[in-house]
């Protein structure tokens, strides 16, 4: 399992199965393009992003809400691949503030590996301790009601999915980013 420099569940981004991944979603192969969704799982909603490969960069993409079950979940994730034309999971990890694995991170993990195995895509856990907290850092908070009171129900669900969304941002930004500091280091001995 991938967590850091670790080798990958279910095949490698580099040189594996993402590497071919990527055509438009007519099948015609054209323009191939290597992406990867990095996701950010909660217990109310699937934060999703879009990595490139070949840029190494990572955006906020789209916020799910969570199926009844793992099956819901994958086959959402499995759709949204096939659209995107994506060839790689990237799940933040959970970890507690001493490096560990707690419940949360069990659970996790349990979901990621059946998502993967479900939707037969390679899968990379990272840990993603603090990114919510950098995501709303970097958004700011939700903003005023529209009379400038608190804002409603309704602004404050869009301003959490928002937060889901720039998590898995992070999340797959970081991952991508040490997969190039990973290759620099390679090409440099």
């Amino acid at each position: 399992m991938r967590l850091g420099g670790d080798p990958t569940v279910g095949g490698g981004l580099a040189g594996g199965p993402a590497d071919r991944a990527g055509g438009p979603a007519d099948g015609t192969g054209a323009g191939v393009r290597r992406r990867v969704l990095g996701i950010d799982l909660g217990a109310r909603r699937v934060g999703v992003a879009l990595g490139d490969l070949d840029s190494r960069t990572a955006a906020p993409f789209t916020t799910l809400g969570r199926g009844r079950n793992v099956a819901e979940d994958a086959a959402a994730i499995s759709r949204l691949a096939r659209e995107q034309g994506a060839g790689a999971l990237v799940v933040g990890l959970p970890l507690d503030m001493d490096g560990g694995e707690g419940a949360q991170a069990a659970l996790t993990r349990e979901w990621a590996e059946a998502v993967a195995a479900a939707t037969g895509l390679p899968l990379r856990l990272r840990d993603e301790r603090l990114t919510s907290e950098r995501a709303e850092r970097r958004i700011g908070g939700p903003g005023r009601g529209r009379s400038g009171g608190p804002p409603s129900g309704a602004q404050r669900e869009a301003h959490r999915a928002r937060i889901d969304r720039e998590a898995a941002a992070l999340i797959l930004q970081d991952d991508l980013d040490d997969m190039t500091s990973d290759a620099i280091e390679r090409n440099s001995r």
